[in-house]
């Protein structure tokens, strides 16, 4: 099962686990969309892919996926939670809706599916939990303060569950990309900021591959690209008033500075 499959990292996931031979239930906001790229995945790979249209940012719809991903009692083996929402701005002048539907979506939707799906994995002896987090979890973001915090949640969340399963037979992997080439940025409203524009921006593809990479062999943390990850160790280990500091100018934009 992953969410958010119809673009992006989501959508190179799938096709990665397609090759794998793996039956897909692919879960997004745009049935035109995913019912295109089930259609595309059956045809190349002969797996079965199944469309679950919801937006998660909707009370009670992660129940409603789960109940429709386990149709007719199949077992659910890989679970990537990868549907996001931001939004860029000062938070004093941002939606308070919209800020709402990222939590809802970047934090209790991934929770809930991920509680549906763990015991069931257990029982079976196997499973795989990807959580889809960013280099945002390692420090806070100005401009971006409510998605920042919440991929920090993502990634706490995911390593103490990782834990938690050690020996069971289930990963949990939090895949923490940092810029990368998607239509989330426009969506959040920060497709021109400086952060988008270095070296560092990697494309989907590659960010994914890394991801199902590290998932397949049990990593619990997965930042791709030597340089990003360098970057997230130094976030840890600088004081958070200069990384906090530093997260606001490369979240600023032309309209801002």
């Amino acid at each position: 099962m992953i969410t958010g499959a119809s673009s992006g990292i989501g959508r190179e996931l799938a096709l990665l686990a397609a090759k794998d031979r793996l039956d897909l239930v692919l879960v997004a906001r745009s049935r035109e969309r995913l019912q295109g790229l089930a259609d595309e995945l059956s045809a190349r790979y002969g797996v079965t892919a199944e469309v679950v249209v919801a937006d998660l940012s909707e009370p009670g719809s992660a129940e409603r996926v789960f109940q429709a991903a386990r149709g007719r009692n199949r077992a659910i083996d890989v679970v990537v939670n990868n549907a996001g929402l931001g939004v860029h701005g000062l938070f004093a002048e941002t939606s308070a809706e919209r800020e709402l539907e990222t939590i809802r979506v970047n934090v209790v939707a991934l929770t809930e599916l991920t509680k549906h799906c763990v015991p069931g994995m257990i029982q079976r002896g196997r499973g795989r939990i990807l959580n889809v987090a960013s280099t945002a979890a390692f420090q806070p973001g100005p401009l971006m303060a409510v998605y920042y915090a919440t991929k920090a949640y993502v990634l706490s969340f995911t390593e103490a569950l990782a834990e938690e399963l050690e020996g069971t037979g289930v990963t949990a992997t939090a895949l923490c990309p940092g810029p990368t080439r998607t239509e989330f940025q426009e969506r959040a409203g920060f497709g021109d900021v400086p952060l988008l524009k270095g070296p560092l921006v990697k494309d989907a593809a590659s960010v994914a591959e890394a991801g199902w990479d590290g998932a397949k062999r049990g990593k619990r943390v997965v930042v791709p690209g030597f340089a990003n990850r360098v970057l997230a160790l130094g976030a840890r280990l600088s004081p958070r008033r200069l990384t906090t500091k530093i997260a606001r100018r490369l979240q600023e934009n032309r309209r801002l500075e």
